[in-house]
């Protein structure tokens, strides 16, 4: 049975729970979810700052955690740490922007976004951009509500999902919309019948992106080597190695 470590870079852990429930559902009970929440950090990701923090937290979830993996899922949309984690981890590393946007450029030439938090939107075209889909993703369209909220009250926030999703589709002319975001697990599926435009939804995909790698499907990007040691100074001393060989 393959495992996968899902790592949450944020410190809720309520989300960290409610995404592990859907991973598991999204491929059933023959793989193994190892779900860690980051030890510091913000509460939710939602700004510059709290990002580049989240990529360190991830370091150190997936150091910490290393032992006997056969994946890694970056299990926060947006991807926080995702080149650092293929450098330093040996196991194929996916994460929940990335895969999405992967399965929406297969499907559709063109495709949105849309995510709660308005600070997302420059962050989520430059991932996009540094992954290859800046052509493809022609819109990111943000909710004020942040994903925390969304996932404490996700009925108070369909109509407004599925509102951007309609604008994606019928303004922005896009064959697909990625719902992103680990707190809006679940959603997808309860906002697609308020639209005609096809919804992706991020764990979903994720989970099967990610169980794909584990079972030993070909990575799609090459692993470049840590090269000459690095030594480090006040970081925890389990990442300290990995850097180190």
């Amino acid at each position: 049975m393959p495992v996968i470590l899902a790592i949450n870079p944020n410190t809720t852990a309520a989300i960290t729970d409610l995404v592990a429930a859907h991973l598991q559902r999204a491929v059933g009970p023959d793989v193994q979810w190892r779900p860690v929440t980051g030890r510091f950090g913000a509460r939710y990701i939602s700004a510059e700052a709290s990002y580049t923090i989240a990529g360190h937290a991830a370091l150190e979830v997936y150091a910490m955690n290393a032992q006997g993996v056969d994946a890694v899922l970056l299990a926060c949309f947006g991807d926080p740490g995702l080149f650092a984690l293929r450098e330093i981890a040996p196991v194929p590393v996916i994460g929940l922007a990335e895969a999405s946007m992967n399965e929406a450029a297969q499907s559709a030439s063109r495709f949105s976004i849309v995510t709660g938090g308005p600070r997302w939107a420059p962050m989520l075209y430059r991932l996009a951009e540094s992954l290859g889909f800046a052509e493809s993703l022609v819109s990111v369209r943000t909710l004020a509500l942040t994903g925390v909220q969304i996932a404490a009250d996700p009925d108070a926030a369909i109509d407004q999902l599925a509102d951007e999703c309609r604008k994606a589709g019928e303004l922005d002319g896009v064959g697909a919309v990625i719902l992103g975001g680990a707190g809006l697990a679940g959603l997808a599926a309860r906002v697609q019948p308020h639209v005609d435009v096809r919804l992706i939804d991020n764990i979903i995909v994720g989970a099967r992106h990610a169980e794909r790698l584990a079972r030993g499907a070909p990575r799609h990007y090459e692993r470049m080597p840590l090269g000459a040691a690095t030594p480090a100074t006040g970081i925890d001393p389990t990442l300290a190695l990995f850097l180190r060989d």
